[in-house]
């Protein structure tokens, strides 16, 4: 029995971080031992904000891919290409954006959102209004059934499922399927400052940190402002950002002790982030090996293309049938 597709991608816009890694890569390794798995790296989307620097898109989009293989991503798994690598995605996406009414892109809730948070970059552009256009292209050129995302992202999936309901009224056809949310938890991973951990904050833990920069960052992390000595008693599941960490990398026995030390002022804060580092540092190092392996074998781009190739067969099968339904080929 055929699996179920599913299709999601990730801008090239800098190093991953545990954020990436605990939110969304995780859930993207467990899903391709259980879907037809799609995920591409989104060059294209990453000049949506980019466009005005994109030096290092294609150097970000190469420690991407491995950084993806490091974690546990497979290319014998998973499909694993480059977006701009199939020219398909720009030609479905200029078909379906003769069809798109402005007003559904207008409305769009992340369109005003990114203006307003990135107001040191001109987004007043056709491809950032029209990026949702090309979202749905790259997700119905595989006929994907089912996209990751998280609850907050649903709206986004919506336009895509929009856009093809209306492909298939006007050319009388039903031949998109519109895709449904493959809804994930996504655990809040805060940086060493309690914000969203983000490189654009300088508050992220990166896997290409080295062993000394993960300590001083995991040691750095706000603890409870509440607690200014060791001998007070401590409120770590409240009042501590560290202890979402500690959330990620314990034992729920463990995260018990860590909790009545705390509450009890038998454990400080300084020893408590030690230990936190070392649990971080033993979850990296076999990332970081695999990185050193991947590196030497020096074979990547072949490792890449394996999917791109695959990638591509679907896509043009599928532009090729859209031609014929729009012009009757």
């Amino acid at each position: 029995m055929a699996k179920v597709r599913i299709l999601s991608g990730m801008r090239p816009t800098g190093p991953l971080h545990l954020g990436h890694l605990n939110g969304v890569l995780k859930n993207w390794i467990e899903l391709q031992e259980i879907y037809e798995c799609f995920y591409f790296i989104a060059d294209w989307h990453a000049l949506t904000t980019e466009y005005e620097n994109p030096d290092k898109i294609s150097e970000y989009s190469k420690e991407l891919f491995l950084e993806w293989l490091s974690v546990g991503l497979s290319p014998e798994k998973s499909i694993l290409f480059l977006q701009s690598a199939i020219k398909e995605h720009a030609e479905l996406y200029l078909l379906l954006g003769m069809l798109t009414p402005v007003a559904w892109l207008e409305r769009n809730p992340t369109y005003k959102e990114m203006i307003q948070e990135l107001k040191h970059k001109d987004l007043a552009t056709y491809g950032f209004l029209g990026y949702p256009v090309l979202q749905a292209a790259d997700i119905l050129i595989y006929k994907a059934k089912k996209v990751p995302v998280g609850l907050d992202q649903v709206p986004h999936l919506e336009l895509t499922r929009e856009i093809a309901r209306r492909f298939n009224y006007l050319y009388k056809i039903e031949y998109f399927p519109e895709p449904e949310a493959l809804l994930s938890e996504v655990p809040k991973i805060p940086g060493i400052d309690g914000r969203k951990m983000s490189k654009s904050y300088g508050n992220a833990i990166f896997l290409i940190d080295s062993e000394k920069e993960v300590r001083k960052k995991v040691e750095a992390y706000i603890t409870d402002i509440a607690r200014p000595r060791k001998s007070d008693p401590g409120d770590p599941e409240n009042r501590c950002v560290a202890f979402n960490l500690i959330r990620l990398y314990y034992s729920e026995e463990e995260k018990k002790e860590v909790v009545e030390d705390c509450k009890k002022a038998l454990l400080g804060c300084v020893e408590c982030k030690k230990r936190l580092s070392e649990r971080v540092l033993k979850f990296l190092e076999p990332i970081w090996e695999r990185r050193k392996e991947l590196e030497k074998r020096k074979d990547w781009k072949d490792l890449l293309q394996i999917g791109i190739d695959k990638a591509k067969k679907i896509a043009s099968q599928t532009l090729e049938e859209v031609n014929s339904i729009i012009f009757k080929k």
